[in-house]
């Protein structure tokens, strides 16, 4: 089954928002990406409930840099705060990734048709993808477009290795774990010669902890999703 993707992301500014600076309403980005914030870049290419995507590798292309601005969120309260939020500024990704049939749900077992997500997958990263794609955050659009993994040159090829130290990873969500839970993950991450190889969202090597509880929502193939004559001419 063919169902990997390969692509080219970047945008002005980026927001991958560390959760312990959050604490004081002022947000300072990780220097690279989170496996979660990818899979949303993944998920507004392409997305259905059939498939699971797995991000394996990032190419950083461009050196991390920080820019520092002035925000004015809104606060619980009412009104507009005032905060410093840090965000990295001209970034560029490579990205490989590829899908797995999700088979916490069953109830869609047949629209696991073979080159049909595939190639929907690859049209829509040609166009730019399905719905807009945002780095982070809704604050910094980003764009994409299908590339070879590896080509051209990154700033950080010559670099042995990179350590970021503990990062977010990803949620888990029930509809892809089969467990009741909301699950936060967490790993330490490392950069070899500019590529970061994520563990599986599955793996022993993360550090998992339960957030509350959750149930997956139940689709019905026949009610929830277009047959596949009708999805193509949508499309």
């Amino acid at each position: 089954m063919k169902n990997d993707i390969s692509f080219r992301l970047w945008g002005q500014n980026a927001l991958f928002t560390d959760p312990v600076t959050k604490i004081g309403g002022e947000k300072c980005s990780y220097q690279v990406p989170t496996y979660e914030a990818i899979k949303g870049v993944l998920k507004s290419i392409y997305w259905k409930p059939t498939i699971i995507w797995h991000i394996d590798r990032l190419r950083v292309i461009k050196p991390v840099k920080t820019q520092s601005k002035g925000m004015k969120p809104l606060s619980w309260n009412g009104g507009n705060s005032l905060a410093i939020y840090t965000f990295l500024q001209e970034v560029e990704y490579q990205v490989e990734a590829h899908f797995e049939w999700n088979e916490f749900r069953p109830e869609l077992k047949n629209d696991r048709i073979d080159g049909k997500h595939f190639n929907v997958a690859r049209r829509m990263l040609e166009k730019g993808g399905r719905q807009d794609i945002f780095l982070g955050t809704r604050d910094c659009q980003g764009y994409v477009e299908p590339c070879t993994f590896g080509e051209g040159l990154g700033a950080y090829d010559q670099i042995e290795e990179m350590a970021f130290g503990l990062m977010f990873h990803s949620f888990g969500y029930p509809d892809e774990t089969g467990s009741k839970e909301l699950q936060a993950r967490f790993w330490v991450a490392k950069m070899r010669k500019g590529i970061i190889e994520f563990p599986s969202f599955n793996s022993d090597n993360l550090i998992k902890r339960s957030v509350r509880p959750m149930n997956a929502k139940v689709f019905d193939i026949n009610q929830n999703l277009l047959p596949v004559e009708k999805e193509e001419e949508a499309i």
